[in-house]
């Protein structure tokens, strides 16, 4: 990902945070990038998976957001994405809350979902998605689908409808409905969403799982747990 983020134009803040304790091994590899980070870990006493970390290490970033009050764009990452360079242009662009189609390859490497909204113009009038039977999920959104103005984490007056509660990542739903829940903290309805591109006509970042545990990272680089939040500041 600091590979990627070298050629995005600054400012941008790359939050990471670690499964466990921060690492030497791992800060010194954030320090080569040469961008800009604030590196913390987390969920040192929980013993479980990937996938169950990741809404303590979400949730760890967007205190960052909150307390600091950090002007920006949020978007959450992680190491089964790739990201085009046009996508951290377009994500500037956002005003308030922005989402876009996002292809997922299947674990198996041999089938493609094509995930999010879809678009006339800016307006979402609808979702593509293959969970038919999903009736539980009211945003068909990948995670890598959507990115917010950090002002909605810290001003009440843009979220009116939850004003009163910290904008969090469930810990204890299903990971199917992680993304949908979280959204539902954001906005209420469609109307309240920017399809990005226009037409929501352009795939900007695919999904693309590992795969294999078996990958070797150096000592102490966590990789397989780690998960990172992209703020391009204003």
């Amino acid at each position: 990902m600091g590979h990627t983020l070298r050629l995005v134009d600054p400012p941008v803040l790359w939050i990471v945070v670690q499964a466990g304790n921060p690492t030497p091994e791992a800060a010194a590899a954030l320090r080569r990038t040469a961008v800009m980070h604030r590196y913390l870990g987390c969920c040192d006493k929980i013993n479980g998976s990937a996938l169950e970390y990741r809404p303590h290490q979400m949730n760890a970033a967007l205190e960052v957001v909150e307390n600091h009050r950090l002007d920006g764009i949020v978007y959450f990452v992680d190491e089964e994405g790739v990201y085009s360079l046009p996508l951290f242009q377009r994500l500037r662009q956002i005003r308030r809350f922005g989402t876009w189609p996002v292809p997922v390859i299947s674990e198996g490497r041999n089938e493609v979902v094509l995930q999010g909204p879809v678009c006339k113009q800016s307006q979402v009038v609808g979702w593509h998605t293959s969970e038919d039977g999903n009736k539980l999920r009211r945003f068909h959104v990948a995670m890598s689908g959507f990115a917010f103005n950090s002002t909605m984490l810290w001003d009440p007056k843009l979220r009116s409808h939850l004003a009163w509660n910290s904008i969090r990542h469930p810990e204890m739903v299903k990971e199917s409905l992680q993304g949908s829940t979280f959204v539902e903290q954001l906005v209420e309805d469609e109307s309240q969403m920017e399809g990005i591109p226009a037409d929501c006509s352009q795939i900007m970042n695919w999904h693309v799982p590992f795969g294999s545990e078996s990958v070797v990272y150096p000592k102490g680089w966590r990789v397989a747990t780690d998960l990172d939040v992209i703020i391009p500041l204003k």
